[in-house]
């Protein structure tokens, strides 16, 4: 100490501060080292039983800090290294070892310098024992012997809720297997207030062990695919463990489970927590959505079929009433009246085919056939019905091309493309259809040779807003229909590993909708 100059850093265990307090050679030298300008920095452990004489061994030194387990004492300063063994409580040192080699020196100051780096104030260690406070740790545990302990450690002094996520179905096999979901159901018989919530991937065996404790109530089970490659335990949002997963294929813990971290740190044990807590919310939504889902697709299918059963009997009525009477103006009060129970019939036939788009139950009836079967028919039809507009339809098929496919489905995407042309276009509506090698704008077509289907009109074109959702369900710039003609038409065509694309006119007005289906 007298030797110190501009430095002393120095660090000992538990009994040292009585000695440097009580031995008047230690207090002074500590005093005069810092008379002549030096500074002291100092760490030990600081218990219950020196925590009087650390009190004082603050203001002797610059700094003070506390590390756990300090085993015997080294002092180095800018020139000499000290380290002994041994320490007792008021005693002088007895054994020392003693060095001036530099090299020695700095090999001191290192192992000093690395350990400080470790150590916390000591104003908050004896803060913590003078109040009782448990200090907030993260410790880090690879001996699976000493997690599988700590695990059974925290499940018994839980009091009010245990929060377990399992990452993958073997680790809820592998816990099972050790007796801990045994000691959550034990831990509910003994303890009839604490909440246990556990989210697990399943299996036909976890699903019967679910099954088998679903009459606790203090135990819940909820469903989820693996998200990640750690499993979680949060005891009571004051302590956690995080284990992360080696090898999921082996028997045992032991052998399946990695690195591991356990922390009473409340801002960490809270952070898992909240992790828990949005998973859990997340998969309750989807289960409520689930079943809100279905419940709507029933109504919608019960109602979209009662819908149909009348609207027949009225259009064949109205028909017959039509062509039994002379009178101009009740001929005119049946047209309106024909014409919006088809409005309602193609509503109804709308709504079952999303119906059963979206339960996956469309079923396709394929056969070969040509455009010429289907296409001069419905033009007829449109053509008809379109008189008072002076709308054109022309078109133009290949005599020889056959394709394979549902023939009323495609049918009823060409009627939906005419359809919707007819509703924007004041001129022409031009239908063509093609055999091509390379089809531009398919993303899912193969190399194999297609027919590409185009109904080209000269109306308002597509509206920009409205391009990108264009095929999704709802999406309408017309006063007339819901929306739902071209996403149905689209999923009709993907069925038939085919695609389904628009396109504004970059040669005039208007836009072109075309599909792609196989030869």
């Amino acid at each position: 100490m007298e030797n110190v100059k501009e430095r002393m850093d120095i660090y000992f265990d538990k009994s040292a501060p009585s000695i440097v307090v009580d031995i008047r050679e230690y207090r002074d030298g500590y005093l005069n080292i810092r008379n002549r300008g030096g500074k002291i920095r100092a760490f030990t452990e600081i218990t219950k039983e020196n925590v009087g004489y650390c009190k004082i061994l603050i203001n002797l030194v610059d700094e003070l800090r506390h590390l756990d387990g300090v085993r015997g004492g080294v002092a180095v300063s800018e020139a000499e290294y000290m380290a002994t063994t041994v320490l007792q409580e008021s005693t002088p040192l007895t054994q020392v070892i003693y060095s001036n080699v530099k090299e020695v020196i700095e090999q001191g100051q290192y192992i000093f310098d690395t350990l400080w780096r470790t150590a916390v104030q000591a104003e908050k260690k004896i803060k913590e024992i003078e109040e009782g406070i448990i200090p907030e740790v993260i410790e880090s545990i690879n001996d699976p012997v000493i997690l599988q302990n700590k695990l059974v450690d925290l499940l018994r002094v839980a009091k009010e809720e245990l929060l377990i996520i399992f990452s993958t179905a073997n680790a809820f096999h592998r816990q099972e297997r050790t007796g801990s979901i045994r000691i959550l159901k034990e831990m509910t018989d003994s303890h009839p207030h604490i909440k246990i919530k556990i989210l697990t991937p399943k299996d036909n065996e976890i699903e019967t062990t679910c099954k088998d404790l679903a009459n606790n109530l203090n135990i819940h089970f909820r469903f989820m695919d693996p998200i990640s490659q750690v499993s979680i335990l949060v005891v009571d949002r004051k302590f956690s463990i995080v284990a992360e997963l080696r090898d999921d294929a082996k028997h045992t813990t032991a052998e399946a489970i990695g690195f591991a971290t356990y922390s009473n740190s409340l801002p960490t044990v809270l952070t898992y927590a909240a992790i828990f807590d949005v998973i859990w919310k997340q998969i309750e939504l989807y289960e409520q959505l689930q079943v809100h889902d279905r419940m709507q697709k029933e109504f919608i299918n019960v109602a979209a079929h009662e819908l149909r059963t009348p609207i027949q009997p009225i259009i064949n009525v109205s028909d017959f009433v039509k062509s039994r009477i002379k009178d101009h103006e009740l001929r005119e009060f049946l047209d309106i009246l024909n014409r919006n129970a088809k409005r309602l019939k193609k509503l109804s036939e709308d709504i079952l085919d999303v119906a059963k788009i979206e339960s996956n139950s469309l079923t396709l009836i394929k056969e070969n056939f040509t455009f010429k079967e289907i296409i001069p028919d419905m033009i007829r039809d449109y053509q008809n019905s379109t008189d008072d507009r002076d709308i054109k339809i022309i078109y133009e098929i290949p005599d020889t091309l056959v394709v394979y496919g549902d023939q009323s489905r495609i049918s009823q995407v060409i009627s939906n493309l005419i359809s919707n042309s007819i509703k924007f276009s004041s001129d022409v509506v031009s239908i063509s259809i093609k055999a091509e090698n390379k089809v531009i704008n398919m993303p899912n077509a193969s190399s194999k040779e297609r027919v590409v289907i185009k109904v080209r009109d000269a109306g308002v074109g597509i509206d920009k807003e409205i391009f990108q959702k264009l095929f999704t369900k709802f999406t309408t710039n017309s006063y007339q229909g819901m929306g739902l003609g071209l996403y149905i038409s689209k999923k009709i065509v993907e069925a038939h590993d085919g695609d389904l694309w628009a396109e504004n006119n970059k040669d005039g007005a208007g836009a072109t909708f075309s599909f792609s289906l196989p030869i």
